[in-house]
């Protein structure tokens, strides 16, 4: 029996790689396994760190993510009022001198109504030439057009208006009922306008996480906190070119792996779930096989991979779990304790035949 127990011991001993399930290794707080990673501009291979999740952690991500949400093109008020451009239409009656006005009236097809501003951004009228009017207000070009005709009339009394607006759009993508191009016209076209516009977002749009392409930058808008908040700083006025896309949240989940009651992966909703939620939504640790002080939030990002580590030990360590925020993609694991990964080892080994020698082993007062 001594040496069925002795042989059983250097099995173990060099079995332990075979340890079943998986665990989270370690080395000088590094990951031991090495994963690409961006770096200036090309890719290398690095070890993880791995950062313990304390308050001065959450504090500067949370002061980041407010950066980055106030890091917004600034609202232009100038913008608000429509601006003439190529390839509108206008419309100008000047009272009193119908010889200056559309021929045909009312006869005139609508689309093939008034003057169009060509890709110079000019128009052609009678007695005062080519007038440039590409971004001047209806207004500026009333009153410059008054001025140029006053030279021949007297009494000059005219009105403007635009009859197709051509010249400034947007395109709304996406989760929403009628994706494509907008049109800009006298109303401003805010995101909210946009959105109104395009019929409303689908069932499965994920307002936290709206893209806006700009001038070759990408900002990330939480229309979400408009809508539930009355967030009016996410409510951007749109510009000519712009693109605004609607993601869906389908794949805005979250994996939660290792000892907890159930493995699982979850959907983010609403844009926010916290590692405190993550566990209690995987029905916590296994009280038997867990080891708390090891709660890992492995996190892949873009090529810019990232490891947390919560010791979650004492029960007041779960405040810090509820305020840190979970990612799309993010992976929770947690550690096993090293009683359950010798209990597992041996059984591997010895499947069956352990208890049974182990209790004979007590009998004969070994």
């Amino acid at each position: 029996m001594c040496r069925l127990m002795l042989l059983a011991l250097v099995l173990l001993l060099s079995a332990c790689s075979l340890t079943p399930g998986m665990e989270m290794k370690t080395e000088n707080n590094l990951s031991q396994l090495e994963v690409p990673v961006m770096r200036n501009g090309r890719m290398v291979k690095e070890k993880p760190r791995i950062v313990p999740i304390t308050a001065d952690l959450i504090i500067e991500r949370e002061n980041s993510r407010l950066q980055a949400v106030n890091n917004l093109p600034p609202v232009d008020i100038s913008k608000a009022v429509y601006r003439i451009g190529p390839q509108d239409r206008l419309q100008i009656t000047v009272w009193e001198h119908p010889e200056l006005n559309d021929p045909g009236g009312e006869k005139i097809l609508p689309e093939l109504a008034g003057k169009v501003v060509d890709e110079n951004g000019e128009l052609y009228y009678p007695y005062v030439g080519n007038i440039h009017v590409a971004g001047k207000t209806v207004s500026e070009v009333r009153t410059e057009l008054t001025g140029e005709l006053s030279k021949y009339f007297k009494k000059v009394k005219l009105d403007i208006r635009v009859l197709s607006f051509q010249s400034h759009r947007a395109a709304i993508v996406g989760e929403v009922k009628t994706p494509g191009v907008q049109s800009m016209n006298e109303t401003p076209l805010t995101i909210a306008e946009a959105i109104s516009r395009a019929g409303g977002v689908n069932p499965d749009a994920d307002m936290s996480n709206v893209a806006l392409a700009r001038d070759g930058k990408v900002y990330k808008i939480d229309v979400l906190s408009l809508y539930a908040k009355g967030n009016t700083t996410q409510n951007l006025l749109l510009k000519d070119g712009d693109v605004l896309y609607i993601p869906d949240h389908k794949d805005n989940k979250v994996l939660v792996m290792g000892e907890v009651g159930r493995q699982q992966a979850l959907q983010i909703n609403k844009g926010r779930l916290s590692l405190s939620q993550a566990l209690a939504e995987a029905y916590g640790f296994d009280l038997n096989t867990a080891r708390p002080e090891e709660v890992f939030v492995i996190r892949p990002g873009d090529m810019k991979p990232e490891i947390f580590q919560l010791n979650a030990g004492s029960p007041d360590a779960l405040i810090l779990a509820d305020q840190f925020a979970l990612q799309a993609h993010d992976t929770v694991f947690v550690g096993t304790a090293g009683v359950t990964q010798w209990s597992r080892v041996l059984n591997q080994i010895l499947p069956g035949s352990f208890t049974s020698m182990m209790s004979l082993a007590a009998t004969h007062g070994m």
